[in-house]
């Protein structure tokens, strides 16, 4: 490594964010970039481990080769440090911002101080590698002649297009919205991830070829039939998007969103978009409460604070986690532990063990019944029961109720929608998700799927690998297949 001893007199820094009063009053991203010596050091703390648990599958499922980058940056050599970082990852730039990094709770070096900053040091290599201008167009150097329609954009569409570009392929990436990028465009609040950064990939993958075409519900627009005989083989790279809903008293009274939809909104009124105001949903001088805890809620609460509301709670069901590495979670495994994001020191008060049993309302709402006035809730106790599942008992005695103007619906997806898309396929779905063997193939010939949508709702990374693995597993499947063209 570039310093053998850094891990031992070095000590872990990370980008600094903006004050809260500053980055509240604006959308944009607020980490300060580091310095160029700085993010050197920091890459020499990586140590001479002799087994990097942070590229193994629970450190890093796209199987970054950490170690070999980290040593790059530490003597100063930022272009290899690139080229080593694209050869497993398409997206090192959407990565380095939305990932959790696994790898780094996998970090040998955690194990006795502070792990090494993967993830900055890999969104560093990412943004500098556009800015000195590295990141080119790769277009094949032959064609196969064969064409593959990939259904969905998020970064697992992405990633399977990107690969099978480059093999030769054909490639057509279909979009039912207005503008590529899925979640990524309009699930992701702008503050952690601007949507240039997306845009600069994109136009990477349309100088190599790959076709867009958005506004495309396939399955209606175009049926699934006429999509296997143009094609000679289909990537369903669809997502989880089916939102978990809350059957309780009061879910009709308007008021009560899905998160997604509310994101969305906001995403879409900094692209410019006109949103119908008898639609709008702003959380502009309201309570607000958001019911779930994970980084879709911290979403929300992020983007509830910069629109001006009044006051920001975010409620879990679950117990509240432990300071530290739960016994249960021990090292090399992605860690059981309380996770503070940027939007829980911006304003938001968070609550555990936590059960809403309904809403209720006044009058002048939109829905029956009128608009959300309070939200009625139980302490639970979590407790164990067979197969290594949970039961969230109501504690007698602790109900309560609370005003509220606004609630956000953000607790998870509950897998693949059910579209005509998959029904015209005949592809099946079982527990949420797309049934498909390890190669990616479903039952049906020539139909692939990847991401969520084959796995559940998961990390981007995951989404990276699976589309990777999936244009791998077309590739080989193309060159052993007659083409549906002749």
């Amino acid at each position: 490594m570039g310093d053998s001893r850094g891990f031992l007199e070095l000590r872990r820094s990370t980008p600094q964010r903006q004050p809260v009063e500053t980055r509240t009053r604006h959308w944009r991203e607020f980490y300060a970039p580091m310095p160029g010596d700085e993010l050197r050091a920091q890459a020499g703390r990586c140590m001479d481990c002799g087994v990097p648990f942070c590229q193994s599958d629970s450190g890093c499922p796209v199987q970054n080769v950490i170690p070999e980058w980290n040593d790059l940056v530490s003597a100063e050599r930022w272009a290899d440090a690139a080229d080593v970082l694209h050869s497993t990852n398409n997206f090192p730039e959407l990565t380095g911002r939305l990932c959790p990094a696994p790898c780094e709770s996998a970090c040998v070096l955690s194990l006795i101080d502070q792990p090494v900053t993967i993830r900055n040091i890999e969104q560093s290599i990412a943004d500098r590698a556009f800015r000195d201008g590295r990141v080119v167009p790769r277009p094949p150097r032959r064609e196969s002649g064969r064409r593959v329609a990939v259904v969905g954009s998020g970064p697992a569409g992405l990633a399977a297009a990107q690969q099978l570009r480059r093999a030769g392929h054909g490639v057509v990436v279909f979009e039912r919205a207005d503008r590529i990028g899925g979640l990524l465009r309009y699930g992701i609040p702008e503050f952690k991830l601007e949507k240039s950064v997306l845009d600069a990939r994109l136009a990477q993958l349309a100088a190599e070829g790959v076709e867009f075409r958005t506004r495309v519900n396939v399955g209606e627009d175009v049926t699934a039939q006429a999509l296997r005989r143009e094609f000679d083989a289909v990537c369903l790279a669809v997502g989880a998007q089916r939102a978990r809903d809350l059957v309780v008293p009061g879910r009709e009274l308007a008021g009560v969103h899905q998160a997604m939809d509310f994101l969305t909104q906001q995403n879409r009124r900094l692209a410019g978009d006109v949103v119908d105001p008898r639609r709008a949903i702003s959380a502009r001088g309201k309570h607000v409460i958001i019911i779930g805890g994970g980084d879709t809620g911290s979403d929300c609460a992020g983007t509830c604070v910069r629109q001006g509301a009044a006051s920001v709670r975010q409620y879990e069901l679950l117990p509240r986690p432990p300071e530290n590495r739960a016994s249960s979670t021990p090292w090399p495994l992605w860690p059981m532990q309380l996770r503070s994001s940027h939007a829980h020191e911006e304003g938001c008060e968070r609550d555990w063990s936590v059960a809403t049993t309904a809403f209720s309302g006044g009058a002048q709402g939109d829905g029956d019944g009128g608009i959300v006035r309070a939200l009625h809730a139980v302490r639970v106790e979590t407790q164990p029961v067979d197969g290594g599942r949970f039961v969230h008992r109501p504690v007698r005695g602790t109900e309560y109720t609370t005003k509220v103007d606004l609630v956000l619906l953000a607790m998870g997806f509950a897998g693949v929608e059910d579209t005509p898309l998959v029904r015209g396929l005949g592809v099946h779905e079982e527990r949420g998700t797309l049934v498909a063997d390890a190669s990616h193939h479903t039952p049906v010939d020539g139909v692939f799927a990847a991401g969520d949508a084959r796995r559940g709702a998961s990390l981007i990374v995951w989404a990276i690998r699976e589309g990777r693995d999936a244009a791998a597993a077309i590739d080989r499947y193309l060159a052993a297949a007659p083409s549906v063209h002749h």
